[in-house]
C-alpha cells in the first residue's frame, strides 16, 4: 500500500516537473517572440522641378481710361511677343488679374498724383520649360530697352515637381533598406538575430525648395519599421 502511494506521488511529482519545464520553455519562446526593435530609415533625393508658374507684373498710368486700356494692351502685346521670341509657347501665356485705381480718390499725400488712373496687371507663364524660365529672370532689362517697366520676383515663381508618384517606390525601398541596416546592427550588438518585419509605417513624403535654387526640390521620406528579434 505504501509502495503504491509512493509510486503515485513520484509520478505526480515527475509530471509537475515536466509540466513546469514545458511551460517554462513555452513562456521563454513567447517572451522571445515578443522581442522587437523599432528603427527609422531615411531616404532623400534631389530633383529638378518639371513645371513652373512665372508671373510678370506691370503698371501703366494715364489721365484717360480709354488711353489707359490701350496702353495696357500695347504693353501686354510686347511682353507676349518677347516671351514667344524667347521660346515660350503662346498657349502657355495667359493674362492674370487686372486692377484699376483712381489715384485722385485714393491718394493720402498733400500733393495729388499727376496721373488720374493707374492699371496694374500681370502676365502668367505656366510651362514645362523650367530651364527657360531660369534663363529669363533678367527679362526686365530687355523690356526696359523697349520702354516697358515690369516686375519679376524670382521668389514668387512657383516651381513644381509632379513626378513624386514615380519616385515613391524606389525611395521607400531605399528607406526600408536603410532601416534594416540599422536594425541588423542593433541585433548584432545585442547578440540577437534579426527576424522579419512586425509592423511598418511608410511615413510622409516632404518636398522642399532649395534655398538658393528654388527649381531644385529636396524630397525626403522617413519610414518606421518594427523587426522581430530572435
Amino acid at each position: 500500500m505504501k509502495n503504491n502511494q509512493f509510486m503515485a506521488a513520484a509520478v505526480i511529482g515527475l509530471g509537475l516537473v515536466l509540466s513546469a519545464w514545458i511551460l517554462s520553455g513555452g513562456l521563454t519562446k513567447i517572451a522571445f517572440k515578443d522581442r522587437s526593435v523599432t528603427v527609422k530609415g531615411l531616404a532623400t533625393a534631389d530633383v529638378k522641378a518639371d513645371y513652373a508658374v512665372f508671373p510678370i507684373d506691370y503698371k501703366v498710368l494715364s489721365n484717360d481710361l480709354v488711353a489707359l486700356q490701350n496702353e495696357s494692351d500695347r504693353v501686354m502685346k510686347v511682353i507676349k511677343a518677347t516671351l514667344i521670341a524667347k521660346g515660350f509657347e503662346a498657349n502657355d501665356i495667359s493674362e492674370g488679374k487686372v486692377t484699376v485705381n483712381d489715384q485722385w480718390t485714393d491718394y493720402y499725400s498733400e500733393r495729388r498724383p499727376e496721373m488720374h488712373y493707374s492699371l496694374e496687371a500681370s502676365i502668367v507663364v505656366s510651362t514645362e520649360k523650367v530651364d527657360l524660365v531660369a534663363e529669363n529672370l533678367n527679362l526686365t532689362s530687355e523690356l526696359l530697352s523697349k520702354g516697358i517697366i515690369v516686375s519679376i520676383n524670382q521668389w514668387s515663381i512657383d516651381y513644381q515637381y509632379n513626378g513624386l508618384s514615380d519616385l515613391k517606390p524606389q525611395m521607400i525601398e531605399e528607406a526600408t533598406r536603410n532601416a534594416r541596416a540599422v536594425a541588423k546592427k542593433f541585433a548584432e550588438d545585442s547578440k540577437s538575430k534579426l527576424g522579419g518585419i512586425r509592423r511598418a509605417n511608410q511615413g510622409q513624403f516632404s518636398v522642399e525648395s532649395d534655398e538658393y535654387q528654388p527649381w531644385i526640390k529636396h524630397v525626403r521620406v522617413v519610414t518606421t519599421v518594427d523587426y522581430f528579434l530572435n
